[in-house]
């Protein structure tokens, strides 16, 4: 896939979702759906992540990112559209 069919959507999602496995369910699901990127925590307590892929994959770890892992309690996510950079794997960072 080039980069002209691939999307990217940046993420941050809010609630419960530091300590409860979100980032390492994420990488699973991402790499699942054959989509990379990569996945954070950040100091506020949010998870910030980054999908590439084709659109539809990309629209289901968006989709996936309103539930997360069973433990995760998300109340708000935030996603826009951005140009594909090429990531080359999902990564927990």
């Amino acid at each position: 896939m080039t980069s002209s069919e691939a999307v990217r959507a940046h993420v941050w999602v809010s609630g419960r979702v530091q300590g409860v496995w979100f980032r390492d369910a994420c990488r699973d699901r991402a790499r699942a759906e054959r989509v990379t990127g990569w996945v954070r925590n950040l100091i506020d307590g949010r998870v910030e992540a980054v999908f590439e892929g084709p659109v539809a994959a990309v629209d289901r770890m968006v989709a996936w990112c309103h539930e997360g892992p069973p433990r995760a309690h998300v109340i708000d996510v935030e996603a826009r559209r951005e140009v594909a950079l090429g990531e080359a794997s999902f990564t927990v960072r």
